[in-house]
């Protein structure tokens, strides 16, 4: 493993290792203190900024070890379908070798892989818990202050609350006459109808009669 592979592979252990930091279980001021600092410490800011560069190279890694990952896989199966049926030890060698690259490759290619997504993935977590820490802030203090809230506050809350009420009851009477209307259209409905068909009945015996 080359130089700048190693250092990749400290890298992932690294966020590997932060990334455990964040997710643990720790108390809600020894969490808000951490995270505090490491939202605003100028210090953190550089380093950050560090590793935003250095993201940048792990990327150039990854698209070339996955470059060469594809190109030696196509040289190792084409040379498998040509030396088919010669059985050397110059072939063997060859084909040991190939294979060995092929791994090669493809361990590089999953150690930036992994090594951009938990970066991804670290950036996310971070930010999201950060966020959370706020939300759990501003429900405190309002909590707090719906606890230790003064006299006039709690009576224009009551006044408040007392209103609504009347509103509800003024909206449900509503409601009710109107089912009451609305049964009372359904039955004027249905008689109408029945005496319509009387009338029809009627009408039509009449006009049978004068045919007489």
């Amino acid at each position: 493993m080359t130089i700048y592979y190693s250092l990749t592979f400290l890298l992932l252990a690294a966020e590997m290792g932060t990334f455990c930091l964040l997710v643990a279980p720790l108390p809600f001021k020894v969490r808000k203190k951490l995270f505090t600092f490491l939202s605003e410490s100028p210090i953190v800011a550089k380093v950050a900024y560090a590793l935003k560069i250095s993201f940048i190279f792990v990327a150039i890694l990854f698209a070339d070890a996955l470059q060469r990952m594809f190109k030696i896989t196509a040289e190792s199966e084409l040379a498998k379908s040509g030396q088919q049926g010669h059985s050397d030890v110059r072939t063997e060698t060859n084909v040991a070798a190939r294979k060995f690259y092929e791994s090669s490759a493809q361990r590089n290619t999953y150690l930036t892989g992994f090594t951009l997504f938990l970066s991804l993935v670290l950036t996310r977590t971070f930010y999201i818990i950060l966020d959370l820490i706020h939300t759990q802030e501003q429900y405190a203090k309002l909590k707090k202050e719906s606890t230790s809230g003064s006299g006039g506050k709690s009576a224009d809350s009551a006044k408040e609350i007392e209103d609504l009420k009347k509103k509800l009851a003024l909206e449900q009477s509503k409601a009710k006459d109107f089912e009451t209307l609305k049964k009372q259209a359904a039955q004027q409905a249905a008689e109408f109808d029945r005496l319509a068909t009387k009338y029809n009945e009627a009408t039509g015996g009449v006009s049978d009669k004068r045919a007489d």
